[in-house]
């Protein structure tokens, strides 16, 4: 597997890394394991939780430098790559200032005795990563780790390994001792290695179904704890009481943004029958006028998509639904310029013969339904393979509630995109995985829960 860097603008090739030899990977395993056993993980969480703290500080210090190497590497455009820096310093400051209140003991009432649940480190994890958000992905990992006293070994994606590199240096310049974070170079031949030794006691994987399916099943192998964040087709639904120009720009950003290569991207466009015509009328417009260019441009919405792979294999799903009888609003095709770039899609007449009405689009591209009631809503949303977000535009909350708690998601927003902040849970259901990061949820994931009881007799 080649570590390389490979602007996707410029389409350059720029850097190239090698892989870390079995030595290396020992001494990483062994590293981590002996941190581990020390009193850094399992003595008084203030010292890891004033790690994170300098953390955080060092990632909004380093903001820039961290946005420039994802558009680089990924193609993310600058402002996207700044607001997901300042979410990662806000990730670390949530569990530097929370994590102890999280973590503090909880009582069990029993008529055995007095008893409480403790929360205790399991051991090293090992974190496998996606491109699409380069620094974020790992520290909704990382950063509970260290305040459980977890230390994590991640193989990041081979286009990203700059900031895979990066995000290590910063963690130890925060005060981590070795072994605590520790970024590999490795295959995924070698993953499912690491997967079966003992030192590793926990697997968290964000990626594809077929990674996903892989990484579980080898865990689930080897007895091993796992949580997954994998695909989504997630509903944007709009009612006909939503504002619309709100509605617009929600779907705009939540189809576009990251060059719609996000796991909770809008996907899946149901508006109600009423305001179908007026939305689909401002929201191809919209689609027809977001600003693609240069990712360093401070200007730029839509990017390159991140590798050449994702540009033709989203190529090939638009030219297969249109074949099927998909129906192109605007866009379906490679945009005429250097870089890995595709236009902004909307296609419709989609039905479920049409291999696109249950496939994930990664990348730029709207599927768009018209329903005409909340019953058709809901059997469409929940006719997915997949069960990540979702989104509903409404202007009777009490409607919305209803709707967002009958779609079979792990999560749903109103009147806003989906989002991520370092309180709420994240993760999905059915073939989006299983587990959660982020919130008080995410960080006992990996957690020894301990039984403690004091006979009362």
């Amino acid at each position: 597997m080649a570590y390389r860097t490979l602007n996707p603008y410029s389409e350059q090739m720029t850097r190239e890394f090698p892989e870390h030899d079995d030595f290396q990977v020992e001494m990483a395993l062994v590293r981590a394991d002996t941190l581990f056993q020390s009193t850094w993980s399992k003595g008084e969480r203030a010292p890891r939780l004033a790690v994170l703290a300098r953390l955080s500080d060092l990632i909004t210090t380093n903001c820039d430098l961290l946005a420039s190497t994802m558009a680089e590497e990924m193609g993310k455009p600058l402002f996207q790559g700044q607001m997901e820096a300042d979410l990662c310093a806000g990730i670390a400051r949530y569990y530097a200032d929370n994590a102890d209140e999280i973590l503090k003991p909880q009582p069990v009432t029993s008529d055995v005795g007095e008893g409480w649940v403790e929360y205790h480190p399991v051991g090293v994890l090992l974190a496998v990563e996606p491109w699409n958000f380069p620094i974020y992905q790992l520290i909704r990992v990382v950063a509970p780790a260290i305040a459980v006293g977890n230390p994590v070994i991640y193989k990041h994606a081979s286009i990203v390994p700059q900031c895979a590199a990066l995000f290590e240096d910063l963690v130890r310049q925060a005060g981590a001792p070795e072994g605590a974070v520790t970024n590999l170079y490795i295959s995924s031949t070698k993953v499912a290695e690491l997967i079966g030794d003992d030192r590793i006691q926990g697997v968290a994987l964000t990626g594809s179904e077929g990674a996903g399916s892989k990484v579980g099943a080898r865990a689930g192998e080897m007895l091993k704890k796992s949580t997954l964040e994998l695909g989504g087709s997630d509903v944007f639904v709009v009612l006909n009481d939503a504002d619309l120009a709100k509605a617009v720009q929600g779907g705009i950003f939540a189809r576009l943004g990251n060059a719609g290569q996000i796991c909770t991207g809008a996907k899946r466009f149901i508006v109600e029958r009423g305001i179908a015509e007026a939305f689909t009328q401002a929201f191809v417009g919209a689609m027809q006028g977001a600003v693609m260019g240069d990712p360093m441009d401070p200007q730029t919405l839509l990017g390159p998509l991140a590798s050449r792979e994702g540009l033709e294999g989203l190529s090939g799903q638009v030219e297969e639904a249109v074949a099927h009888g998909a129906t192109v609003l605007t866009g379906g095709k490679r945009a005429d310029r250097s870089g890995f770039f595709y236009e902004p899609t909307v296609l419709t007449d989609l039905t479920p013969e049409n291999p696109a009405f249950y496939q994930e689009f990664f990348g730029p591209v709207a599927l768009l339904f018209v329903v005409d009631d909340d019953e058709a809503i809901v059997a469409l949303a929940n006719d997915s393979n997949f069960g990540l977000g979702g989104t509903i535009y409404a202007g009777d909350i009490t409607r919305a509630r209803a709707l967002a708690s009958r779609i079979e998601t792990g999560m749903v927003f109103i009147n806003t995109p989906t989002t991520s902040r370092p309180e709420l849970p994240f993760g999905g259901i059915k073939r989006s995985g299983y587990g959660r990061e982020l919130g008080d949820v995410g960080i006992k994931e990996f957690v020894n829960r301990k039984l403690v009881v004091v006979s009362n007799t």
